[in-house]
């Protein structure tokens, strides 16, 4: 099994890219919708219509997300940590993902930067400037 880290920096505030990860309709306006998804532990939720789903496990509004994180492919949850860490005006998100089986780690890397990250960090830069 292998481990991922990453961090991503995002030119908004923290609260903004707090409500892009947890408001579905700021996930839809990503890319990650449909979604099932709220800021409180224990909550089931689902991204891009249910190809992704999962558990909120440990919440801090507007600071942590910790979520054990299901597809088709995984047998077993990988355990998931954004940590939402405040750089001047901007955010920096570090993903902590561990329990990814070894072939699927390099595709879920790329997934983050292509399909989930990336989006969310033009989609709220974009808003930043309106």
């Amino acid at each position: 099994m292998k481990t991922l880290d990453r961090t991503y920096h995002i030119e908004a505030a923290p609260e903004i890219v707090w409500q892009a990860l947890t408001d579905p309709a700021w996930i839809e306006g990503w890319g990650g919708g449909p979604a099932v998804m709220n800021s409180l532990v224990g909550t089931k939720f689902s991204l891009w219509g249910g190809e992704i789903w999962g558990t909120n496990t440990d919440i801090i509004v507007n600071r942590k997300i910790g979520q054990d994180w299901y597809d088709a492919e995984l047998p077993e949850p990988t355990l998931l940590t954004l940590t939402l860490d405040r750089d001047g005006h901007a955010t920096n998100v570090v993903l902590h993902q561990e329990n990814i089986p070894d072939d699927r780690a390099d595709a879920i890397g790329e997934g983050w930067d292509t399909y989930y990250m990336g989006p969310l960090k033009e989609y709220v830069e974009n808003l930043e400037t309106v």
